[in-house]
């Protein structure tokens, strides 16, 4: 007599298994993969070139400040930054709070 074992092996899985759409964790999987590439990587890399423009502020950099205020550093802190936004007027602001220096070209995103 044949063994089943053996069939199985020469003729591969038997009916009904193997066959048909995915299984949900690999299209789980490939999703998340996605998500990543598309969404969290393009925030990763965005957000360390802003750390790295922060910790590099010095005085007389002209910067934005978030909700689009221009101004001119006038002073540095450990975790603010004193910003000259009128000839008379100064505002403390988070170092968090700085988009971006205003010499430079904001970067486009390609769609």
């Amino acid at each position: 007599m044949i063994e089943h074992s053996i069939l199985l092996a020469i003729g591969g899985s038997p009916a009904g298994e193997g066959e048909g759409a995915p299984s949900p964790i690999f299209l789980m999987a490939a999703l998340f993969l996605v998500f990543y590439f598309v969404m969290l990587r393009p925030m990763q890399t965005k957000q360390k070139k802003l750390d790295a423009l922060v910790a590099a502020l010095k005085l007389k950099d002209r910067v934005i400040i978030n909700p689009g205020i221009f101004g001119e550093v006038v002073g540095l802190e450990e975790q603010t930054v004193v910003v000259r936004v009128d000839s008379n007027t100064k505002i403390r602001v988070l170092k968090s709070a700085v988009a971006g220096l205003q010499d430079q070209p904001a970067e486009t995103e390609n769609k």
